[in-house]
């Protein structure tokens, strides 16, 4: 059985709290010798985070959020179950991705619809400034990798503290206590206020070295 281990680049909600859980179901996979692949295990968390988003349109916010929160977990055992057994790949990576932002974009766009029906258009605002938000955590972390060829969270002096493993527990919390309209805030919060800093952070990071 193939070591399972985690990313360098794990937010804290990931590695003090995510990995704990995923390992789990990785190595049960691993041991039972099941036949799923990273990519299927994808999928899986995948189509886990759109039923919990389509959940919020029946008010059943708890359940929406644990269906969050456990999309989160399972989407480290791919990567794990990857490594462990040697198929990582470009592809993967790119699928992983891609279902990621997927997932972020509709769990996002269902709970500012919840919110809208309860607070008006003050809270679709808000949910189109989380919303933007978080493609940009993403969008800055990925063109990182891609044209700086660096994980921009391990450079400079701004922290990763709106990871994607940290917004999705925060909508998990926000969904438990039926805060839609709170949930969109503090997520528009912790968004802008890393990655507007985080940018500056690299330019002058770089700037600075050369």
């Amino acid at each position: 059985m193939g070591k399972i281990i985690g990313k360098r680049t794990d937010g804290p909600i990931s590695r003090h709290i995510n990995r704990k859980f995923s390992s789990k179901i990785t190595s049960f996979i691993l041991r039972h010798d099941i036949p799923v692949t990273p990519n299927q295990v994808s999928l899986i968390s995948f189509l886990t985070a759109v039923v919990g988003a389509l959940l919020y349109l029946w008010r059943l916010d708890p359940v929406a959020g644990i269906l969050v929160q456990l999309a989160s977990i399972v989407d480290g055992v791919d990567g794990e179950l990857a490594r462990a057994r040697s198929m990582a790949s470009p592809v993967g990576a790119f699928l992983d991705s891609l279902l990621d932002r997927i997932a972020d974009a509709f769990v996002i766009s269902m709970l500012t619809l919840t919110a809208f029906w309860i607070y008006g258009w003050q809270a679709f605002l808000v949910g189109i400034i989380a919303l933007f938000g978080s493609l940009m955590v993403s969008y800055i972390h990925a063109q990182g990798v891609t044209n700086l060829k660096v994980a921009v969270s391990e450079i400079g002096k701004v922290r990763t503290f709106a990871s994607r493993d940290v917004r999705l527990f925060i909508v998990f919390l926000g969904s438990i206590f039926f805060r839609p309209l709170e949930t969109l805030i503090v997520l528009a919060i912790i968004t802008h206020s890393y990655y507007i800093p985080k940018m500056i952070d690299v330019y002058f990071y770089y700037k600075k070295r050369d």
